[in-house]
């Protein structure tokens, strides 16, 4: 029996729509990809159902805590320090500042709020303050996520202790395309992160980014990747590549949109539990494109004007194609 004939049986027997897997090969999940279209969505839309009311998106806002300065070499990071990109260095943001950000992301709407920091990896003082934001936006009512770089086992549980709910920290490709987007760290040096976020009793936010030149085989080994963690994360964000003046994947050819959609369904089938959200280049997306992605299993976005220092869709554009699709907030 093919592999592919495999992956059909267990579909056809109703094994896969009710089935959390941990040992996704790359030879099944290229098998996803290779899909007729129609026939990967549907198996799409199948897993969803399963598990997600279809009609429900995860609304989270994104806010940079400490813009710019990172030490790190992202080829795709406008904060690189590295880089000429007009992004300037800022001090981390005050709490009562960020408060007040997340007083407005919930009047508009939003149900998680997420906090970003260009670091390498925090420093223990720094902490303090992230912690206290942490603490003021859960007593808004608000589940809270933070990405500040690499983190060690007693960072993990610091934050546990302020009450994180998320902490967001992304594998970017696969394994062997890794090294062409960063040098300052390595593939284990992101895998050690999440593995103490999780130790820590914090929920995982994990994903990538597609459209920074990788082939069909690399998207195929970072669904692979995260769909074999041993928990896979509860949230997944999927990325198309924002092009940045002053960034090495700056000029990068555009990726087939159909092919983001493919690598949306995919994390969707492979990942079934998992929010799959749209994250970075919306902006850049149709509107039909969004809704392509919707019925591929995506069922999260980040709304608001930004997305740390990039362009996101304006908020009454996202009201408006979800309303004209039908989708409401999820509570």
């Amino acid at each position: 029996m093919t592999v592919e004939t495999a992956e059909n049986s267990r579909f056809s027997s109703g094994m896969l729509p009710g089935a959390v897997r941990h040992d996704w090969t790359r030879a099944e999940v290229a098998s996803l990809f290779a899909l007729p279209f129609p026939d990967l969505l549907y198996r799409a839309q199948t897993v969803h159902r399963a598990f997600f009311d279809p009609c429900e998106v995860q609304v989270s806002t994104l806010l940079s805590i400490k813009t710019g300065g990172c030490p790190e070499d992202c080829a795709y990071c406008p904060q690189s320090a590295k880089y000429n990109t007009g992004v300037k260095a800022e001090k981390l943001m005050n709490v009562e500042a960020v408060l007040t950000e997340a007083r407005a992301a919930k009047a508009a709407g939003a149900s998680r709020f997420c906090m970003g920091a260009a670091w390498r990896e925090p420093k223990d003082r720094d902490l303090d303050k992230v912690c206290a934001m942490i603490e003021g936006v859960r007593a808004l009512g608000l589940e809270t996520c933070v990405t500040l770089g690499m983190l060690d086992r007693a960072q993990a549980q610091r934050l546990k202790q302020a009450g994180l709910d998320y902490y967001n920290h992304n594998l970017d490709t696969s394994p062997e395309f890794y090294g062409n987007i960063i040098t300052t760290r390595t593939y284990q040096d992101r895998l050690d992160t999440l593995a103490n976020v999780r130790d820590a009793g914090i929920h995982v936010c994990c994903g990538g980014i597609v459209g920074m030149g990788e082939s069909a085989d690399d998207r195929i080994g970072m669904i692979a990747t995260l769909a074999s963690l041993p928990v896979h994360p509860e949230s997944v964000p999927i990325n198309m590549l924002v092009q940045v003046e002053g960034t090495p994947l700056a000029g990068a050819g555009t990726l087939d949109p159909f092919d983001f959609v493919r690598t949306v369904a995919a994390a969707r089938i492979a990942m079934p539990r998992s929010l799959v959200r749209l994250s970075a280049g919306r902006e850049e997306m149709s509107d039909e494109m969004q809704a392509l992605c919707f019925l591929a299993g995506a069922n999260s976005i980040f709304y608001g004007p930004k997305l740390l220092t990039t362009p996101n869709p304006a908020a009454d554009r996202d009201l408006q194609l979800m309303e004209r699709l039908g989708l409401r907030s999820m509570e």
